[in-house]
């Protein structure tokens, strides 16, 4: 046995090869193509820093953002039937639904949840895009319908963050049934006389925005999202027309008078905070941690 080419040679190598780095610790912009460090886009929201650009963020990353210490409740939905129609394109639809489940850890497209954001109550859903384009199915339609209902139960204002590529195809006529339902629940939340503010983010589409996504008290969007019910090709092979630059994004929306604001991500929580307290006739929420500060003379007594 040699000692030296045995024990000596690998343990030199060892200490001084070139040690891999795990690929999940950068991430390329899909705007600008900078690479930004996973933990910096992390503590940004998913906001690119070198040119702002709102990348992809999950619902339940999103509502830890939101909610006061990242502590919410999740809000149980009924669970329909799985595959009703027995779709099969190039592989069967419960198929499709298992993938998505491993690849997003979620059990569908919209979470539903409750707690406290800048000490305001409020109920929020939010769509995953990455859940088969989070396209509206007969589970997004009952979680939907879960936070209305729970909204009135409680007495809190209702926001939804939007982010669909239109209907579940898989479903067919039972996606599209989705479109009425939530549209009589947001008549049940107006007639309970509570707020129900939309973020629509990138992208939302189709059926979506032909129901509720559109029928907020107040429409806020996130920069440069695309908001539409036909996308722009589609239309440009319609009309067999060049669209004008920016056509169906958020500013465009804005400056035709579709939506009331566009907001930075990192600007939202606090925007949402003064629009609800507003509407419900509470006062401007306290910065920091620290309670209201009290009247000198009400702290003597």
């Amino acid at each position: 046995m040699n000692w030296i080419s045995n024990y000596v040679r690998p343990t030199i190598n060892s200490l001084f090869s070139k040690r891999e780095t795990p690929d999940n610790l950068w991430t390329k912009c899909p705007e600008c193509g900078s690479m930004l460090f996973h933990r910096e886009v992390s503590d940004n929201l998913n906001v690119c820093t070198s040119c702002d650009h709102h990348m992809h963020i999950t619902p339940r990353d999103r509502f830890k953002a939101l909610f006061d210490g990242g502590v919410f409740t999740d809000i149980a939905v009924p669970t329909p039937v799985q595959d009703p129609l027995h779709f099969r394109d190039q592989k069967k639809y419960p198929d499709r639904l298992k993938a998505a489940q491993k690849a997003t850890g979620e059990k569908e497209a919209m979470l539903v949840a409750e707690g406290d954001m800048n000490r305001t109550p409020i109920v929020a859903a939010a769509q995953d895009f990455s859940f088969i384009g989070g396209s509206m199915s007969m589970y997004v339609g009952n979680a939907f319908i879960a936070g209305v209902e729970r909204a009135i139960e409680l007495k809190r204002p209702f926001v939804m963050f939007s982010a669909a590529g239109g209907a579940r195809m898989q479903e067919g006529i039972l996606s599209l049934m989705q479109m009425p339902r939530t549209t009589v629940a947001l008549q049940m939340l107006k007639e309970a006389g509570l707020p129900y503010i939309v973020v629509l983010t990138h992208p939302t589409t189709g059926g979506v925005t032909a129901s509720y996504a559109m029928l907020g008290d107040v429409h806020i969007a996130e920069p440069n999202a695309l908001i539409c019910f036909a996308g722009p090709r589609v239309i440009e092979q319609t009309i067999r027309e060049k669209l004008p630059e920016g056509f169906q994004r958020a500013e465009y929306l804005l400056d035709h008078g579709m939506l009331d604001r566009v907001t930075h991500r990192l600007k939202l929580k606090d925007e949402l905070t003064a629009i609800l307290r507003m509407l419900t006739g509470l006062p401007p929420a306290v910065a920091g941690d620290l309670p209201a500060p009290q009247d000198e003379d009400e702290g003597d007594a």
